[in-house]
């Protein structure tokens, strides 16, 4: 019986054993293949997370340019100390999108906080001396010694006007700016007061957080050194901040990113509330106390929240003031509208007979944050909203003309879809 078993087993097993003896040279080159292909592939993926990570991310050669220009008495401000000598600033994860913008969570007198460096000039020379020197010599060389109280307001007042228009209110944001150079409050502005002060109104958002800074969507300026400077705490936001490398994001395709977001965010009301957020954020960037602002980039990326759900504008970077949109575009040459652009997408008509861009945008906010609200809102919307909202949102994309020509039609959209969302989740714990 045994030596029939055997039989049976070399009759059934040897046509394969000798099939898979004969195949077993290629299996070996395929799995040599593959084992190659995946050290290959895994090497290169830590290879670019690294080089990313080291390029993105220079906290420590910001602290140091900023630490060493404050020691030498060139800067100041209310963070230098803690920042500098007490080392109680702590920098947590880094944040950054450029090399040349460093962001950072942090923490800073138990609060959670957002810092910002910009280190242009020290990335941008190869020698570390001659990249403290230049930053030294080109960024914080206004004012210049001797300038008077008088004058200095005179500079800023001109820096107001050619970058927000020249409004009635600036002399208001004139004061407001040298009360926060007076960190210390002896009611005095010192050379190294204003040299940071100075510095700091060169970066776009800290502009934009002056000048929204009585806004509820947009982030609280708690402090500052030379041209570092912090805000409140890092917003909740889409699922790729957290997940991917700055670096990696825009690799994804739009639609994964959606994907993403549905399977990653926050659930329909939340998203709903949100949503409200950032349709009154638009109301507050149309023609508010220090004129209008467009958003030059409408993304996901940017769409940030609070714990409790109301919306944060997690980058001020995109956003501009129209004075500096038209004074960028107008008279610019051009062959079409393409040509036409500032930032991602602010997009000005070319008049093609005199072959210079005009300075109105063809599309308003409004337009450019509901074609991201359908992406938003519409997965997972409640089925006896779905209609009505895709309706409201699909006009609301629409409109066009002039961006400072909308303006009834503008207000009445808006309110509609506001009055529309806080109907479905007014009534529940959501609001």
């Amino acid at each position: 019986m045994r030596r029939l078993r055997r039989l049976v087993h070399l009759v059934l097993l040897c046509p394969f054993s000798k099939g898979l003896q004969g195949r077993l040279p290629g299996l070996r080159v395929k799995y040599v293949l593959l084992v190659w292909l995946g050290i290959f592939v895994g090497s290169w993926m830590v290879y670019v997370h690294y080089s990313s990570y080291s390029e993105l991310c220079r906290g420590h050669v910001c602290q140091v340019v900023i630490c060493d220009q404050y020691r030498k008495g060139i800067i100041s401000g209310s963070v230098c100390q803690d920042l500098c000598e007490l080392q109680k600033v702590e920098w947590r994860t880094c944040l950054s999108s450029s090399p040349g913008q460093q962001v950072y969570s942090g923490l800073w007198q138990n609060k959670e906080v957002t810092i910002k460096c910009g280190i242009e000039e020290a990335l941008n020379s190869k020698a570390w001396p001659d990249a403290v020197l230049r930053r030294e010599l080109v960024l914080f060389e206004k004012p210049t010694r001797g300038t008077s109280i008088k004058e200095f307001q005179e500079m800023i007042l001109g820096f107001l006007k050619a970058n927000l228009g020249d409004l009635p209110s600036l002399p208001t944001l004139v004061d407001q700016i040298l009360l926060m150079a007076d960190f210390n409050k002896d009611s005095r502005v010192s050379l190294a007061e204003a040299k940071s002060v100075w510095a700091l109104l060169q970066r776009n958002e800290f502009l934009l957080l002056l000048s929204l800074q009585e806004k509820e969507h947009a982030s609280r300026l708690l402090g500052y050194c030379g041209d570092l400077y912090l805000t409140e705490g890092v917003p909740h936001g889409s699922w790729h901040g957290a997940v991917l490398l700055p670096a990696l994001r825009p690799l994804l395709p739009s639609v994964l990113h959606r994907a993403l977001q549905q399977w990653f965010g926050p659930a329909w009301p939340w998203r709903a509330k949100i949503a409200i957020g950032l349709l009154e954020f638009v109301e507050e960037l149309f023609h508010g106390s220090y004129g209008t602002f467009y958003m030059c980039e409408t993304t996901l990326a940017n769409v940030g929240y609070t714990a409790t759900y109301d919306f944060k504008m997690a980058d001020l970077q995109q956003v501009a003031p129209e004075a500096t949109v038209r004074r960028f575009l107008q008279g610019r040459h051009c062959e079409q509208s393409s040509d036409c652009i500032y930032g991602r997408d602010c997009r000005a008509p070319c008049d093609r007979l005199m072959r210079q861009c005009k300075g109105d945008l063809i599309q308003p906010n409004l337009a450019k944050v509901c074609e991201l609200l359908r992406d938003y809102l519409l997965p997972g919307a409640p089925a006896d909203l779905r209609e009505e909202l895709g309706k409201q949102l699909r006009t609301c994309t629409t409109l066009s003309g002039l961006a400072s020509q909308v303006e009834a039609h503008h207000s009445l959209v808006l309110s509609h879809l506001k009055t529309l969302l806080w109907r479905e989740i007014s009534n529940t714990n959501y609001s």
